[in-house]
């Protein structure tokens, strides 16, 4: 069975006007839009070729779908994309996973916690209210508790629980509980914290200027140039002045504070951006307030901001460089992919980013010995409690109960103390066993000795490691995923993997299934079809040339697959692997009694340290002329909500056989397809009133498979209507998109009116011939996007061909 994958989808806008043929041109707001042309391969779009020719490393079922949840760019052109899952249309914890592609779009890497397929029941033996009852007793004050979330955990071969978020205070700290309880015995199957705790007059800094916002003849605590960056008390809101001048130097004088906290986040902003390749605190241009005066002992994020208390004796703000770049890393760790919620061993490893990325801070701001200049120890200049630094990343067990080794008991240690192993591990990689600047000797758990790569490097390969992150986070993992950072950001060098690798080796981590063993990289080659698509008669075969040739380094070793064929079609490649340069010849055979359609067939290129994709157009049928074509008679892998952002709450797209609907004598939903049993149709169903299954809430959208278009002269028809009642408006609409790449372009639209719409099957032709030679999809979409109206829609038909 054909798996679908939803991606997630760049809209784009344009105005310009093209001519339409249609059975109804005098339609009221009926528009056509001009394609955009847009490059027909991405980074993207390659790691959603990948996953949608379902590599045995995903580890799917029949029943899992995937959606691209993020794309993120970093350091060397390399760029990150995260993916989530659901079972049976529930989420999947810890089914997330990362592809990593470089900038021609060949994927370098796959980062993939789960271990097994997934096969459990999804019908749950405790109540939904229960489950809510049993998480809200995990916390000693819940002041809110969610809407318990049913779920599969990636566990084995799956378990069925519901997720729960409790909020408000446990044994006196602010808490947000992430729990989640079995959903077949009521146990608690694993619960996490989301909060983590840990030109002005400086009190640790000196004078420095921060940035602020001047509205009229007010100042506010309010950073300009860093969007989201704010300081001020306990309510939330910033600071404000009537001048620019802000704290007066002490220890005990909050506004004080504030400067610290905001001149050490835009310093930790200015280092992800030149050292690590990051914008801002989210990796997407934005950042999160923070709060000071917190009245403990403490420091922590909440998942919304940080808020910074005293020193003990409470003479002292905890606001100095590294406690703030520590809170904010947190912030950093949970919007990286995966996320940062899950086990105990997570925790660890987040609570050793927040240091990581305080030495990092604090070594690119280089303050002077007077200030906070640059180390590897957390807390040292805010005393907390009276007894110097809270932990020491060049020997972890210098604070008692804090390992400097990995063993089997350092994924249940308590969060702060387990984050020795990961500190240990950088402080080698950055400054080596034996540093030459000032840095402390730090002993190894083999005896080893190791020479540092400089704390640049080091920052920028944990970062590489961190955008590989999925929900399911251990040691091991981190260690495979800074290897193939080391690889993939240092290509032609040797230096930074085997200091990666050996740093790991002297903490007592073992290598993790999988991890690359060696530093070759900077290989890459291409992959070509000719033809690209090609008509054949069931029981004949079709053949292309699959043409490779080694683009950089030496040539690599490549087999070729291949995926999303008609149902009993076989694939063969002769040879079935070459060296980068030769070519393969792939014949597909057809069976007798293939339906009628086109198949994209996904042909992959496994090369030793890059794979390439590229899609086959395999048209089953009579004719020649036809590129693509769907009667919705069978699946062709149309995914519903594609994006994941649909909000219509009934009335989805899918298809089946529609039922006919009428309301106050107004035929809405057709009962009838243009050709055969179904269609694509909004909420295919009656019920007892019209407005059963319409679309409601806003919009439903339904995406084709990919369709690789020739070159030449094309054109996209499809039977359409859009039916209503004079509770519409010009809000509500039909629309038809192109998505070429990251660009989607709206090539037809029926909006809305102010009167009763009768559903008649009318008929669409757009030219496509702007996306000639390109590999597109079609989105169709339907909102009830105002006001509560009655809206139903349908398609049927849809074919491109080339004249």
């Amino acid at each position: 069975m054909k798996r679908s994958v939803a991606f997630a989808l760049v809209t784009t806008a344009t105005s310009m006007l093209v001519a339409l043929s249609t059975a109804s041109a005098g339609a009221s707001g009926l528009t056509v839009l001009a394609p955009s042309i847009a490059p027909p391969d991405s980074p993207a779009q390659s790691a959603d070729r990948l996953v949608e020719a379902e590599p045995a490393v995903l580890r799917a079922s029949a029943k899992d779908q995937f959606l691209r949840h993020s794309t993120i760019a970093g350091k060397g052109g390399l760029t990150y994309v995260s993916y989530t899952r659901t079972y049976s249309g529930l989420p999947v914890y810890g089914g997330d996973f990362v592809v990593v592609t470089n900038p021609s779009g060949g994927v370098l890497s796959t980062s993939i916690a789960q271990t097994d397929t997934l096969n459990v029941a999804t019908t749950p033996k405790i109540e939904a209210q229960r489950a809510a009852e049993i998480a809200k007793a995990e916390i000693t004050d819940a002041a809110e508790v969610s809407e318990p979330k049913l779920s599969v955990m990636a566990e084995g071969s799956g378990r069925l629980a519901y997720e729960v978020v409790v909020s408000g205070t446990d044994k006196g700290h602010e808490s947000k509980l992430h729990v989640f309880v079995d959903a077949l015995t009521g146990g608690i199957a694993e619960k996490s914290d989301e909060v983590k705790e840990g030109q002005g007059s400086s009190y640790y800094n000196g004078p420095v200027t921060v940035g602020t916002t001047q509205s009229g003849s007010t100042y506010s605590m309010t950073d300009p140039a860093r969007s989201g960056l704010r300081c001020g008390g306990q309510g939330g809101t910033a600071y404000t002045g009537s001048d620019d001048s802000w704290g007066n130097a002490t220890g005990t004088d909050l506004e004080t504070a504030c400067v610290d906290a905001l001149y050490a986040v835009g310093k930790e902003w200015d280092m992800l951006s030149a050292w690590l390749g990051r914008n801002g605190i989210n990796g997407t241009g934005g950042g999160f307030p923070a709060r000071v005066g917190l009245s403990d002992v403490n420091a922590y994020w909440n998942g919304s901001y940080t808020n910074f208390g005293h020193s003990q004796d409470n003479q002292r703000q905890a606001t100095p460089i590294d406690v703030v770049a520590h809170e904010f890393g947190h912030a950093i760790f949970q919007t990286t992919p995966g996320g940062s919620t899950g086990s105990n061993e997570k925790g660890g490893l987040n609570e050793s980013t927040g240091d990581i990325f305080g030495a990092l801070t604090e070594f690119y701001a280089n303050e002077p010995a007077q200030y906070d200049p640059p180390d590897l120890s957390v807390g040292e200049e805010v005393n907390l409690v009276g007894s110097g630094p809270i932990r020491y990343m060049h020997k972890p067990s210098q604070i008692s109960g804090h390992p400097d080794c990995y063993s089997s008991s350092v994924p249940n240690l308590e969060v702060h103390a387990g984050a020795g192993v990961q500190n240990h591990w950088f402080y080698l990689l950055s400054q080596g066993t034996n540093p030459t600047n000032g840095q402390p000797v730090s002993p190894t758990c083999n005896s080893s000795t190791v020479t540092g790569v400089g704390i640049q490097k080091a920052g920028q390969i944990f970062m590489g490691a961190l955008q590989r992150k999925t929900t399911t986070w251990t040691h091991q993992l981190v260690r495979k995923a800074s290897l193939e950072a080391a690889i993939q950001l240092f290509p032609g060098s040797c230096t930074e993997f085997e200091t990666t690798k050996a740093a790991w080796t002297a903490v007592n981590v073992p290598a993790a299934t999988g991890e690359p063993t060696s530093c070759s990289a900077g290989n890459d080659f291409s992959l070509t079809l000719n033809p690209t698509s090609a008509n054949v008669q069931p029981g004949q075969q079709a053949t292309t040339t699959v043409g490779t040739q080694t683009t950089s380094g030496s040539a690599q070793s490549v087999t070729f697959s291949a995926s999303g064929l008609p149902s009993g079609a076989t694939a063969s490649f002769s040879p079935a692997s070459v060296t980068s340069g030769a070519s393969s010849t792939l014949t597909v055979s057809v069976p007798a009694g293939t339906a009628s359609a086109t198949y994209n067939v996904i042909v992959t290129g496994d090369g030793t340290s890059v794979d390439r994709t590229a899609t086959f157009a395999l048209t089953v049928g009579p004719t020649s002329d036809v590129v693509f074509n769907d009667t919705f008679e069978t699946s062709l892998g149309w995914t519903t909500n594609a994006s994941g952002t649909d909000t219509a709450t009934i009335g989805a797209w899918e298809r089946g056989d529609p039922a006919a609907t009428t309301s106050a004598g107004t035929g809405l939903q057709l009962g009838t397809t243009v050709s055969g049993t179904n269609d694509l149709v909004t909420g295919r169903l009656a019920g007892t009133a019209a407005g059963d299954y319409d679309v409601d809430g806003g919009l439903t959208s339904i995406r084709s498979p990919e369709i690789a278009l020739p070159t030449g002269t094309l054109t996209l028809s499809l039977s359409w209507y859009l039916a209503h009642l004079n509770n519409a408006s010009s809000s509500d609409y039909f629309r038809v998109r192109v998505v070429s790449g990251t660009t989607s372009t709206v090539v037809f639209q029926q909006l809305g009116a102010a009167s009763n719409r009768v559903g008649a099957w009318q008929t669409a032709t757009v030219n496509l011939s702007g996306y000639a030679g390109q590999t597109i999809r079609l989105l169709i979409e339907a909102a009830d996007a105002s006001t509560a109206s009655l809206i139903e829609a349908g398609v049927d038909d849809v074919k491109i061909t080339k004249s």
